[in-house]
């Protein structure tokens, strides 16, 4: 199963891209986006499963199983995040760097930024750890963190968006 947050990337980079029409099978679920009138919609289905000998099993079409509701609920909620991200022309700041992301500058300090925090285009938001060297990283944007977008801890690469800036 795919994590919400890579979901979220490939709809903004289907969004972003020419591509009007995508589909990924994955450990037995299959994600079909399509955009429509430039939105991008998405739609989640278990994977076909393989039986050696038919079996009779009544099904209607109408009828969804309670986790599948929960599931295309969850993604049509995602499905219309990146779309209100466009409308309010948010910006991102990017890692420089492949490295750890850290939100402060020790564990037992607070982090630097954190959603609804203002920054300036010289503030430090964050630290990129890259082979033993901890890089801070400044928001290059003015404006106010909408929402931070990787863990504490989590290995992030090149160009990784890290926070959501509403740009003042």
């Amino acid at each position: 199963m795919l994590k919400i947050q890579e979901i979220r990337e490939m709809i903004k980079l289907i969004d972003e891209s020419t591509i009007h029409e995508f589909e990924l099978e994955q450990n037995g679920t299959s994600i079909k986006m399509k955009k429509v009138n430039g939105a991008v919609q998405v739609a989640e289905n278990p994977a076909p499963v393989q039986v050696s000998a038919p079996t009779a099993v009544p099904q209607t079409t109408s009828q969804v199983a309670p986790t599948q509701e929960k599931s295309v609920a969850a993604l049509e909620k995602v499905a219309v995040e990146p779309v209100n991200e466009k409308v309010e022309n948010l910006q991102y700041v990017t890692s420089p760097m492949v490295g750890t992301f850290y939100q402060a500058s020790s564990p037992d300090t607070p982090p630097y930024v954190q959603a609804g925090s203002k920054v300036t285009k010289d503030s430090v938001v964050c630290i990129v750890e890259a082979m033993k060297l901890f890089n801070e990283i400044e928001a290059e944007v003015e404006g106010e963190i909408v929402e931070v977008l990787v863990k504490d801890g989590q290995l992030v690469e090149y160009g990784q968006q890290l926070f959501s800036v509403r740009p003042i």
